[in-house]
């Protein structure tokens, strides 16, 4: 059951902004890892998971945006017209 004060377009706003953060974190990462050259053993495997996070975001947010305009469209007219 939706939460009353959410609007059924969230979801993909939601995908939206944890694909900005996963982006934003990949290149903090990268960042690090090009700069400071972090010597850790698990630094190696754990500086490409916001890449991996960012990929499956972007077709999350894909597909949630497709279908949040193909509901859109289906809309009558009449729900277009200003009151």
């Amino acid at each position: 059951m939706p939460h009353p004060g959410r609007s059924p377009l969230s979801t993909a706003r939601h995908a939206g902004r944890l694909l900005c953060w996963s982006l934003a974190a990949g290149m903090l990462t990268a960042a690090t890892d090009l700069l400071l050259a972090p010597s850790p053993a698990w630094w190696h495997t754990a500086w490409p998971l916001p890449w991996y996070a960012a990929c499956a975001s972007a077709v999350t947010w894909a597909v949630l945006r497709s279908r949040e305009k193909r509901a859109a469209a289906d809309r009558p007219p009449e729900w277009e017209r200003a009151a």
